[in-house]
């Protein structure tokens, strides 16, 4: 589908240093605003319960802060709205000894008074699941890391390699420092979110890096930056195209989607526009700053021909019988 027309290559490498710049300052904000303010880790990996109260009508999250004031267990507990007015999340640390209380029955003890309610749901996560969970997902992210990086480099070269995995590392270093500035709850949805993301940026790159590839391999100039503008440009169309639908889904999502979903959609949409422009603006003008040559690659191309070459000859003068 011919989305865009053009009559000549759009300069995108001629961008490449302010887009530098602007994503330099984006990910070492990111690391800023993760130094300073953190992680809000969930239940997931925090341990602690989470109890979901609806009441027929609007939540009294004051009188149910007042009410909840006289239980031990709900020292450290803190109320807020989940989806809908009549809908509220109960949420707190919890102790060993109070693992075996059912709580949703000490919840409905301590919120008698404040209306027609019902307790919905129940999460239990102890410390030590909630530390190996953590652990778990953080070697699934580095594993995922280092096979994109072996396959990038046995498919590529390991310049794109190097640049794909910097990309990765762009894409989820500021898609981190979103969740924490706007402190999302992180826990397997954000993890779900996180290796998702690193898999559609990926593709991405991988696209661009294709027709570059192409771009190289069959143009006769050897001049890399046109090349690279020329291939980019050619894949415009694709890369706009596949980006604004995935973004509108999961826009939709995180629209309307609900409470449960709010932390996985926030950080694919993040996820999805950093995603899109890293594979443009940083991934391919890495390329540039790794002084790929064009030359010796055609160099390298040439000798492998030469050697296929040198290989089917001598094959078929061993089934003809002349050797």
């Amino acid at each position: 589908m011919e989305f865009f027309k053009y009559k000549q290559p759009l300069g995108f490498m001629g961008k490449s240093k302010i887009a530098m710049a602007i994503s330099i300052i984006l990910v070492l904000a990111s690391y800023a605003i993760l130094a300073t303010k953190g992680l809000n880790y969930g239940i997931d990996f925090a341990g602690g319960t989470i109890v979901q109260v609806k009441y027929e009508k609007k939540a009294p999250i004051e009188a149910m802060r007042e009410k909840l004031k006289g239980n031990k267990l709900f020292d450290s507990a803190t109320i807020t709205k989940f989806g809908s007015p009549q809908e509220v999340i109960i949420r707190m640390k919890t102790a060993s000894a109070s693992v075996s209380k059912d709580i949703g029955d000490v919840t409905r003890a301590a919120l008698k008074g404040t209306g027609n309610f019902k307790v919905r749901r129940v999460d239990i996560v102890g410390p030590k699941v909630g530390s190996e969970l953590k652990e778990k997902g953080l070697m699934a992210l580095f594993l995922s890391v280092a096979a994109i990086l072996i396959y990038v480099a046995f498919r590529f070269e390991w310049r794109f390699a190097v640049a794909s995995i910097v990309a990765l590392i762009h894409d989820v270093s500021i898609a981190m420092g979103a969740v924490s500035l706007f402190q999302i709850d992180v826990n397997l949805d954000v993890l779900a979110a996180i290796l998702t993301l690193l898999g559609y940026s990926l593709n991405d790159t991988i696209i661009v890096f294709d027709r570059i590839r192409e771009g190289i391999t069959k143009s006769k100039k050897a001049n890399l930056t046109e090349i690279i503008n020329e291939s980019i440009t050619r894949t415009l169309a694709r890369t706009t195209l596949t980006s604004l639908t995935t973004f509108f889904v999961v826009f939709t999502l995180f629209m309307f989607g609900g409470e449960i979903i709010h932390a996985f959609a926030f950080t694919l949409l993040v996820g999805i526009i950093v995603g899109t422009y890293s594979s443009v603006f940083i991934a391919s003008p890495l390329l540039l700053l790794f002084g790929f040559d064009v030359k010796g690659y055609h160099t390298k191309l040439a000798e492998k021909a030469k050697r296929e070459a040198e290989k089917n000859r001598m094959r078929e003068q061993f089934e003809s019988g002349v050797m």
